[in-house]
């Protein structure tokens, strides 16, 4: 068989590689507590569902245009107006199956061979493969001071004549910090003068805690949207809870539209229509429906960083935002794959090891699923790795006796 050396290049999704073993082992009647997939609990919103079935009732379930139904358009156009106080036209828009394709599309668009993509760590683990699949090269940026706030003499310091962009995602998966309106906007200012792209992922920026708040972008230029340098990608898959329905969305300057939508005709013509009526639903709904998921996460953070600080030994900064931390576990075992994969097939609790995301010894948790998965998951793993937690424990109906430590 032959595959491309492209193709070889891009390593696996490590948290579908997680979701399809945690698959398998529910499957053989194991409980598995799955604290790695960022997916909320919650039901859709009914104005999403409403909508989606008004369009499926109709019949009337053909293409769209290439970038968008008017409509979702419409409501994009007044979110961005709501949530960034910055008014946008129609061709301003392109709507995408998802914020990933959001992402990949930007990318596509703006990466030449050998171009350079400045990647934050801790960083979603999709950023440097994307890079990678258009040839371009990830320089990954990580903090020197042991935090997860990156500092901007050390993006300066990477920074070179090839560099086309830099991605940021705020508030960040994994970490779930929130930066500093301060290190936003000197971003802004840096990436303005230079003619450099920055990236504003803002697929999570309601979903802040403890009056935190995810400051746009677009506060800091006063670039219009077709001269400014800064892309807003956003979606409905967090925020509202909608991951299934892949609808996603770019802010950008018409030009760089009209080119994204070329290249979405040639590889997914357009998104669905019964989809794209769900995420019209969802904006042009009540918008209490994201403050009651806020909270609902808010609650669940505070659950797990109590049960974490049960732990001898674990750092943990608390999220400001998201549905993740990343706990570090060094204290118990440097390498974080093989920490993750201790604790999936001794305590049936899938993690995703930190290296994923640029960050060794650490493990992504998420607390966007129950408070009893968290507790119990939390539970499991410190009944594994802690050697002052009780040697018994109850898994399922099974009673397991730890003799390992």
């Amino acid at each position: 068989m032959s595959i491309s050396q492209l193709a070889r290049s891009i390593v696996d999704s490590p948290t579908l590689r997680l979701n399809e073993e945690a698959r398998l082992l529910r499957e053989r009647g194991l409980p598995v507590i799955h604290l790695g997939i960022g997916e909320p609990k919650n039901k859709a919103p009914i104005n999403a569902i409403l909508s989606a079935a008004n369009k499926l009732n109709s019949g009337d379930v053909k293409y769209t245009p290439t970038d968008g139904t008017p409509a979702l358009k419409k409501a994009i156009i007044k979110y961005t107006e709501d949530n960034y106080n910055r008014i946008v036209a129609p061709e301003n828009v392109i709507v995408t199956n998802g914020a990933k394709q959001s992402l990949f599309n930007v990318i596509y668009s703006l990466v030449d061979p050998q171009d350079e993509v400045i990647i934050l760590a801790p960083y979603w683990v999709s950023y440097p493969e994307m890079v990678k699949m258009v040839y371009g090269v990830p320089i990954i940026v990580t903090p020197k001071d042991g935090t997860f706030y990156p500092r901007m003499e050390d993006i300066l310091e990477a920074v070179s004549s090839y560099t086309k962009a830099i991605i940021v995602n705020n508030p960040n998966n994994p970490s779930g910090m929130v930066f500093p309106p301060e290190f936003i906007g000197e971003l802004v200012e840096f990436c303005e003068s230079k003619g450099i792209y920055l990236i504003m992922d803002d697929i999570y920026h309601r979903l802040v805690f403890d009056g935190t708040k995810a400051v746009p972008g677009y506060q800091f230029t006063d670039n219009d949207i077709e001269s400014t340098k800064v892309i807003v990608i956003n979606g409905v898959s967090k925020i509202y809870g909608m991951t299934g329905f892949r609808i996603g969305w770019v802010i950008m300057n018409r030009r760089m539209v009209e080119v994204m939508t070329n290249v979405q005709a040639q590889m997914t013509s357009c998104p669905a229509t019964i989809l794209q009526s769900a995420a019209e639903g969802a904006l042009n709904g009540l918008q209490s429906y994201v403050e009651s998921l806020r909270l609902t996460i808010e609650n669940n953070r505070n659950v797990i960083m109590q049960e974490l600080r049960s732990f001898n030994g674990i750092r943990v900064p608390e999220p400001q935002g998201t549905f993740y931390c990343l706990p570090d576990f060094r204290a118990y075992q440097e390498n974080s794959v093989e920490l993750a994969d201790f604790l999936l097939k001794k305590a049936l609790v899938v993690a995703v090891p930190g290296i994923e995301f640029g960050i060794e010894g650490h493990l992504r948790l998420s607390f966007s699923g129950t408070v009893k998965d968290i507790t119990e998951g939390i539970a499991r793993m410190k009944w594994a790795i802690d050697p002052e937690s009780p040697r018994e424990i109850y898994i399922g109906d099974r009673k397991m006796i730890r003799d390992w430590l």
